[in-house]
C-alpha cells in the first residue's frame, strides 16, 4: 500500500504543476492587450491542455484508490504567478515579457515532470507512458512559446 501512497503522492505533485499552468495561463489572458488576440487563444489552448493532463492523472489516481490534489498549486507556482505579476508591472505588459513570463513556467513544468520520471518509485508501464505522454506535450508548448517570445525579440 506505501508503493501506491508514493506514486499517488507523484501524480499529485503534476496535478498541482498543471493547477499552475491553468493559473497562469488564466493571468496571461488577463494580462495580453485586445489586439493581441493570437496569444490569447494560444494561451486557452494551454490551459485547456493542462485541464487535460489533470484529468488523466485524476483518474490514475482513482484507480490507484486515492484521492487527488484537485486545487492546490505548489510552492514555485505561487513564485511563478507573483513574479509574473511583478513582471508585467514594470514591462507594461508586453507581449514579450508576458511569454516570456509562460516560457519561465513552462521550464517548471518540464522540470515536475522530469522529476516525475525520475522518480525512484516504481510505476506501472501505462502510468509512466501516460507521464512521458504529457510531457512530450508541454515540452511542444514550451517550444511553442519559445518561438513566439524569439519572434518578439527578432522584431524589435
Amino acid at each position: 500500500m506505501q508503493h501506491n501512497e508514493e506514486v499517488i503522492e507523484v501524480l499529485n505533485d503534476l496535478i498541482r504543476i498543471n493547477n499552475d499552468r491553468i493559473e497562469g495561463y488564466e493571468k496571461a489572458i488577463s494580462e495580453t492587450k485586445d489586439i493581441d488576440a493570437d496569444l490569447r487563444t494560444l494561451f486557452r489552448r494551454m490551459a485547456d491542455q493542462s485541464r487535460q493532463a489533470k484529468a488523466e492523472l485524476i483518474q490514475e489516481i482513482g484507480k490507484k484508490g486515492g484521492g487527488a490534489d484537485t486545487n492546490s498549486t505548489t510552492n514555485s507556482g505561487k513564485i511563478y504567478r507573483a513574479w509574473m505579476s511583478v513582471k508585467a508591472t514594470f514591462s507594461g505588459k508586453d507581449r514579450k515579457s508576458v511569454l516570456a513570463a509562460c516560457e519561465f513556467g513552462e521550464d517548471a513544468a518540464q522540470k515536475a515532470y522530469n522529476e516525475a520520471l525520475e522518480s525512484e518509485e516504481t510505476m506501472d508501464v501505462d502510468i509512466r507512458q501516460l507521464i512521458t505522454k504529457q510531457k512530450a506535450s508541454l515540452r511542444e508548448s514550451h517550444d511553442l512559446i519559445k518561438r513566439h517570445r524569439d519572434m518578439q525579440i527578432a522584431n524589435k
